[in-house]
């Protein structure tokens, strides 16, 4: 604890609001809110606490606060700042997939649609459906049953659904509003759960086709019946009321959290939502933050009511939703909201081990590697890499990985401008300098480590820039490699020394899988620089040969290569002519 954090505390209000943690940088990376802010913030750097928490601490370098006048305005001021500022350590909902709605048009003449998206177009969504198979075979069976328009845009003559009768054929005739209100409501009572008086309506219309002998017309009133059975009635049910209704359950082990979300439909149980994230604050504020954020996201659709555990704040969940929130102590409800939160307690159980492997490979590694270079954990790794064939198209390539994972949004590449041929010091003196000195003008976050593909020459070179020129104190390593090409040794120090590293070390491993992809990425790059120059360069040195020519010698033979190897004869029936066919055979010979 730094001594400006120290005086901090010692003035901190004992008043509800909201705290915002800083990072050496000065990036927010984690948003709480307090009933009284002079207890919780203090809690942070007194005491003994989690692995995960004590990451979070660890990084902390500065902190500010609001003071609101009440909890709620502090709840309601948190989720505005994760939202605002993205905290990387907060709660982030990030589903891993998104569930299909039954979506009723907003236009003159409605259609159904299957779609993943919720907007607010004024539209009728329904759902979330378990799956596409679920979502589309309603929306089949309703387009069955009500004549819809189907068509994207209105064409001018009916087509097929008119003549089946599973269209009105608004394209042609002037068909009423009120005609079009009716379908739409009845097709809001049935995803409402009213399907069963269809079913009923159906039936009866079978009976009456069957008496009159139309067996025909009977046999698909029928199948509609069994359409509905199919698709309405597979899942068992779960209320007799039918209210939509959301569930949320959770559990806390070893400083994670997960929380389930079982979506609940027309009195059945049709989908859940698991989430699984660290945890740093109190379990109940942290789950009062996750279930404020779960309906920011359009996908999330608000329901009559939602169930949660007794201990939490449910009134001030209910104000800030604006939703029915319950807290069942007996009955159905409670046996739902029971198993929401047993199931939330198996997956933290199964899930946990993989996760500590994963933090090991990630964050641990890193950590790993700032214990052995006697470093501040390295979070931030950007790596270089040169790549060329015999100096020429020389490029460099820059990887950086965030919490031991490859951020690719932020690689870069390198045109070598200035540098001479096979001139590596000047390809990396060049790199750097543009790198960073952009770096400092925009104001860009610095990295806690920089490696070179190379040794002790290739980090002199960076150290001459960045501490020389730039006047910047970044940690420089250096990557050796063996006679086989792989990851062998770590340099680092002035002058660079051997760290020792074992090979089985998840440090060793992260610094090989920086390797691997930095060099991945300048070899990619260079490939399709050279690929490009490859086709521009050499045809366009040939007199005679325009771009339309070059085309048409590209499609017939499909490569340089089988351009150089042709005959006279061969470039004639491409459609070249003598004196330019000549001209090809000699210009390759000379090369």
């Amino acid at each position: 604890m730094n001594e400006l954090i120290k005086q901090k505390l010692a003035i901190l209000p004992d008043q509800p609001g909201c705290y915002l943690m800083k990072d050496r940088q000065g990036t927010i990376i984690y948003v709480g809110k307090a009933k009284v802010l002079k207890n919780r913030v203090r809690s942070y750097f007194t005491g003994t606490h989690d692995g995960k928490t004590q990451r979070l601490v660890s990084e902390i370098e500065d902190f500010e606060y609001i003071v609101t006048s009440s909890n709620k305005e502090a709840f309601l001021l948190e989720l505005n700042l994760i939202k605002l500022h993205d905290p990387k350590y907060n709660v982030m909902l990030k589903d891993d997939k998104t569930y299909p709605y039954i979506k009723i048009t907003n236009e003159k003449y409605p259609r159904l649609l299957t779609v993943r998206k919720v907007k607010r177009d004024k539209g009728k969504y329904f759902g979330p459906y378990p799956n596409v198979y679920a979502a589309n075979e309603t929306r089949k069976l309703l387009n069955r049953l009500y004549p819809l328009r189907k068509c994207y845009s209105l064409p001018n003559r009916v087509c097929l659904y008119y003549h089946l009768g599973q269209c009105l054929a608004p394209c042609v005739k002037d068909i009423d509003k009120q005609v079009y209100d009716e379908m739409v409501q009845e097709i809001t009572n049935f995803l409402n759960g009213g399907y069963t008086a269809v079913k009923e309506e159906l039936h009866q219309k079978m009976l009456d086709a069957s008496e009159k002998l139309d067996f025909e017309r009977a046999k698909e009133y029928r199948d509609q019946i069994a359409h509905i059975d199919a698709v309405m009635e597979k899942q068992k049910i779960t209320t007799t009321d039918f209210i939509n209704r959301d569930v949320f359950g959770y559990a806390v082990d070893k400083g994670w959290m997960c929380v389930q979300v079982f979506f609940v439909r027309q009195g059945k149980l049709i989908e859940r939502a698991v989430s699984l994230f660290p945890s740093y604050g109190e379990p109940e504020d942290e789950f009062l933050t996750y279930v404020g954020q779960f309906y920011e996201k359009a996908e999330h659709i608000k329901p009559k009511e939602i169930l949660i555990p007794k201990e939490i704040d449910g009134d001030m969940l209910q104000q800030v939703l604006n939703i029915k929130v319950l807290k069942p102590q007996r009955g159905r409800k409670k046996e739902l909201l029971d198993l929401a939160s047993k199931n939330a307690q198996i997956a933290i159980t199964e899930k946990f081990q993989l996760l500590e492997r994963q933090e090991q490979r990630t964050i641990g590694a890193c950590e790993q590697l700032g214990d052995a270079m006697n470093i501040a954990t390295p979070l931030r790794i950007e790596a270089f890499d040169n790549s060329h064939i015999f100096g020429a198209d020389t490029v460099s390539a820059m990887v950086v990985f965030i919490d031991g994972k490859p951020s690719k949004k932020e690689y870069r590449k390198f045109k070598i401008q200035n540098a001479h041929a096979h001139d590596d010091y000047g390809a990396m003196r060049e790199v750097i300098r543009r790198r960073y000195s952009r770096v400092l003008k925009e104001g860009l976050p610095l990295p806690d480590l920089l490696v070179t593909d190379g040794g002790k020459g290739q980090m002199e070179v960076a150290r001459e820039i960045l501490e020389d020129e730039l006047g910047l104190d970044i940690p420089i390593a250096g990557l050796a490699k063996d006679d086989k090409h792989q990851t062998s040794q770590l340099l680092y120090g002035n002058p660079p020394e051997i760290i020792p590293l074992k090979r089985t070390s998840e440090a060793f491993y992260l610094l090989q899988r920086v390797q691997d992809e930095v060099h991945r990425f300048a070899i990619t790059f260079h490939r399709q620089l050279h690929e490009k120059n490859a086709i521009t360069s050499i045809l366009d040195e040939i007199s005679g040969i325009g771009p339309k020519r070059k085309q048409q010698l590209l499609k017939h033979f499909g490569s340089i290569k089988k351009i150089k190897e042709a005959t006279f004869e061969e470039l004639q029936e491409a459609g070249v002519p003598k004196k330019l066919a000549q001209a090809i055979i000699d210009f390759f010979l000379k090369k």
